[in-house]
C-alpha cells in the first residue's frame, strides 16, 4: 500500500535547527554558544518567554549540539542519527514531557527512578520539559533535589511562558533565559521567505497585516500564513484577506474617518451600517479603528516607519491627517480603547460603536477640559489685573473724543434693554473703603462704549490699578541683583510663604491658606477666611510687609482683612444660573443683579441701516 507524503505545516517546516536560524534572541544564543565552547555546561536551564518564540525549538538545538556524533562545536551537523533521531522527536535520550498532562507527583517520581541510568546511546539524557509552570507544588519539591544534583549525564531543560508561576526553588537551581517576541520587521521577513519557498506570491501590505495579527510570535504568524495560503489560491493580497476573513480595510477606513473628520454623522452612521451588513463584527471594527487612530497619532508626531504602521504613510487620507490634532487623535484613541473593553458587557455592542462613531464626528468641535481650564485661568487673571502692563499714557489718561463722549451720554440717558449685572471682585476695597457706592454716569458711560471690546472693558481698571505700582517702581531705589524678585502676585505669594516656612512655620502655614492676593496701588490685600488667621497675620503684620518689600520691586504695606468663605456668606434669593457660573468661574462676589425694562426710547438709538446700537 502507498503513502502519499504527509503536509507539514509551514511552522514544523521552518522550525529552527541552528542556532543562527533562532530570531531575535541574540542574547540567548551567543550565551550558549559560549558555555558549550568553554565547556561549562549547566545543568539545568530555565527558558522563559511568550508563546512561539522559539524555546522548545532552543531546546531541541542544545541537545542536538550536546549530543552531535560528527560536531564537537555549537553548530551540529543535523546529518549523524543523533541530529536527525532529536529533529523528529524519536530520540529515546531526549525525553520531550508536557508538564500540562504530568503535574502529579507520581509523573515526576518516575523521572527520578529514570535518571538513574545513563543513555542508551548518546552522551547526555536530556529532558526537556514544556509547560513546567502547570506541575503542582509537590511535584516541584520532589524535583528539588535531583535538579540541584543530577547524575553527570543528566540535563534539564524547562520552557514556561508564565516564569512567575515557577516557585524561586527552582529558579535558583537553573540558568534563566528570557526569549524575546519578533518585530514585524523580522516576521515579516520570514513569512516572505516561506513564501517564495511554497511559490506563492504575496504583497507587502498582506505580509505586515499577518506580522501585526501574531503580535510577536512566530508560530502564531506561520499558523495564519497557512491560513491565508490556502484560501488565496497561490496569491496572496491584503485585499483577499479583507474579504474572506471580514476585517475593515484601509480604504474603508479612511472614508469612515473623512465623514467623521467633515462632522457628516448621518453618512458616517450609514457608511458604518454598510460596513457591518457586508461581514465585519463590531469588535473587529473597533480594533480596526484602534489600528488606524494609532497610526495617524505616530503620523502626527513624526514616525514615518513602515513596520510601525502597517501601511504606508501614504495611504492614509490627507484630509483626516490634517483634521485632528495630536490632542485629538489621543481622545480618540483612548475612546475605542475603552469601548472595546466595555463592549463585551454592553447591552448592544453595535450601539456602543455607533455612539463612540457620534461622538467621533464631534472631535474637531470639542473642547477639552484642558482648554477650558486654561481659558478660565487666563480671565480670572484678566479681572484681577495679573497679565496686564500699565496702559500707554494716551490711552490711559486721554480719554474719549467728543462724539464718542455725547454719544456715551446720550446713550447713558437712555435705560438699556438687558440685564445689568455687577461684579466686584475679592476683595475690591482696603477695609476702610465704602463696600457698596453707586457709580457715577461718567463711569458707567465711559464703561460702554460701541468701539471698545468686552476684554479692554475688563482690562481697565487692572490696568488702572497697576499703573500707580509701574510708577512708584520706578521711584523706587534699585535692588541688588542677587536678589530675585518676584515676578506677580501669584509669585509673590509663592516666595513668600518659602521665604517664612524657614523660621515663621505657623506663619508660612496661614499664608498658604489664604485666598488670592489684590496689589492695589502700594497696599497688598491678604484675604483670610478665619478670625484666628487674621489675629495670627495681623500679629506679624511688621514682619510680613517687610519680607514682600524684600521680594517686590517697591516697599508694600500689607492689610490682612477677613472674608467669610461663599458658603458662609448670605446668598440672594434667587440668583439666575448664568450669573452663579459666572461668579463661580471668576471667584467674585455678586454686589447686586439688576433688571431694567426695555423702553420704547431705544427705538432712538437705532442707525441709518436699522441696527440697533443699544448695549
Amino acid at each position: 500500500m502507498l503513502f502519499s507524503m504527509a503536509y507539514e505545516v509551514t511552522a514544523a517546516r521552518k522550525r529552527p535547527q541552528r542556532f543562527e536560524e533562532l530570531v531575535g534572541q541574540d542574547f540567548v544564543t551567543a550565551t550558549l554558544k559560549n558555555s558549550i565552547e568553554s565547556g561549562q555546561t549547566a545543568h539545568a536551564y530555565l527558558f522563559s518567554g511568550p508563546r512561539g518564540c522559539g524555546k522548545t525549538s532552543a531546546a531541541r538545538i542544545l541537545a542536538k549540539v550536546l549530543n552531535c556524533q560528527a560536531s564537537s562545536g555549537e553548530k551540529p551537523c543535523g546529518l549523524c542519527s543523533a541530529c536527525t533521531e532529536i529533529a523528529k522527536g524519536t530520540c529515546m535520550d531526549v525525553i520531550e514531557i508536557d508538564g500540562a498532562s504530568n503535574t502529579s507527583v507520581n509523573d515526576v517520581r518516575q523521572i527520578k527512578d529514570e535518571v538513574l541510568f545513563p543513555p542508551n546511546s548518546l552522551k547526555y539524557k536530556i529532558y526537556i520539559i514544556d509547560e513546567v509552570h502547570m506541575l503542582s507544588t509537590s511535584a516541584f519539591n520532589a524535583l528539588l533535589k535531583t535538579i540541584e544534583e543530577p547524575p553527570p549525564y543528566v540535563i534539564f531543560i524547562f520552557a514556561t511562558t508564565e516564569l512567575h508561576k515557577v516557585p524561586a526553588t527552582i529558579k535558583s537551581r537553573c540558568q534563566q533565559f528570557h526569549f524575546r517576541l519578533g518585530s514585524m520587521e523580522q516576521i515579516k521577513t520570514l513569512l516572505a521567505q516561506a513564501a517564495a519557498e511554497a511559490g506563492i506570491t504575496a504583497d507587502d501590505e498582506a505580509l505586515y497585516w499577518i506580522a501585526r495579527e501574531s503580535t510577536g510570535s512566530f508560530r502564531d504568524a506561520y499558523t495564519l500564513f497557512d491560513q491565508v495560503a490556502a484560501f488565496s489560491g497561490g496569491s496572496i493580497t491584503y485585499e483577499k484577506i479583507r474579504d474572506k476573513l471580514g476585517i475593515a480595510g484601509i480604504e474603508q477606513l479612511n472614508d469612515l474617518c473623512r465623514l467623521c473628520a467633515a462632522q457628516n454623522t448621518k453618512e458616517a452612521l450609514l457608511f458604518a451600517d454598510t460596513l457591518l451588513q457586508s461581514g465585519v463584527s463590531v469588535e473587529q471594527c473597533i480594533s480596526n479603528m484602534v489600528d488606524y487612530l494609532r497610526s495617524l497619532l505616530f503620523i502626527k508626531s513624526g514616525i514615518t516607519k513602515e513596520a510601525l504602521l502597517g501601511q504606508a504613510p501614504e495611504r492614509y487620507a490627507r484630509e483626516v491627517k490634517d483634521a485632528w490634532t495630536e490632542s485629538q487623535l489621543e481622545r480618540a484613541l483612548s475612546l475605542f480603547l475603552q469601548l472595546y473593553r466595555d463592549v463585551r458587557y454592553s447591552l448592544n455592542p453595535r450601539y456602543e460603536l455607533e455612539l463612540a462613531i457620534e461622538k467621533l464626528c464631534a472631535l474637531s468641535s470639542r473642547i477639552s477640559n484642558e482648554d477650558v481650564k486654561k481659558a478660565v485661568d487666563r480671565a480670572a487673571r484678566l479681572l484681577t489685573g495679573a497679565d496686564f502692563e500699565p496702559a500707554p499714557s494716551s490711552a490711559a489718561s486721554g480719554g474719549v473724543s467728543a462724539p464718542a463722549a455725547a454719544n456715551q451720554s446720550e446713550r447713558a440717558s437712555v435705560p438699556s434693554s438687558e440685564n445689568k449685572i455687577s461684579f466686584r471682585r475679592f476683595p475690591q476695597n482696603p477695609p476702610h473703603a465704602a463696600s457698596e457706592q453707586p457709580l457715577p454716569a461718567q463711569e458707567n458711560a465711559a464703561a460702554q462704549p460701541a468701539a471698545v471690546s468686552q476684554a479692554a472693558a475688563l482690562a481697565q481698571e487692572p490696568a488702572a490699578i497697576s499703573q500707580p505700582a509701574a510708577s512708584a517702581q520706578s521711584a523706587a531705589p534699585a535692588q541688588p541683583a542677587a536678589q530675585v524678585k518676584a515676578q506677580s502676585v501669584e509669585d509673590l505669594k509663592d516666595k513668600t510663604v518659602a521665604a517664612l516656612g524657614k523660621h515663621k512655620a505657623a506663619v508660612s502655614a496661614a499664608l498658604s491658606r489664604t485666598q488670592t492676593w489684590l496689589l492695589s496701588g502700594s497696599t497688598l490685600h491678604i484675604p483670610v477666611q478665619t478670625a484666628f488667621e487674621q489675629n495670627q497675620l495681623q500679629s506679624e503684620l511688621a514682619l510680613l510687609s517687610q519680607t514682600v518689600s524684600g521680594l517686590w520691586p517697591e516697599k508694600l504695606q500689607c492689610s490682612v482683612e477677613l472674608v467669610l468663605p461663599r458658603e458662609q456668606q448670605p446668598e440672594h434669593e434667587e440668583i439666575p444660573d448664568h450669573v452663579r457660573m459666572v461668579r463661580d468661574a471668576f471667584q467674585g462676589e455678586i454686589e447686586k443683579i439688576e433688571v431694567k425694562q426695555p423702553d420704547t426710547q431705544s427705538a432712538v438709538l437705532q442707525g441709518d441701516n436699522g441696527e440697533d446700537e443699544s448695549l
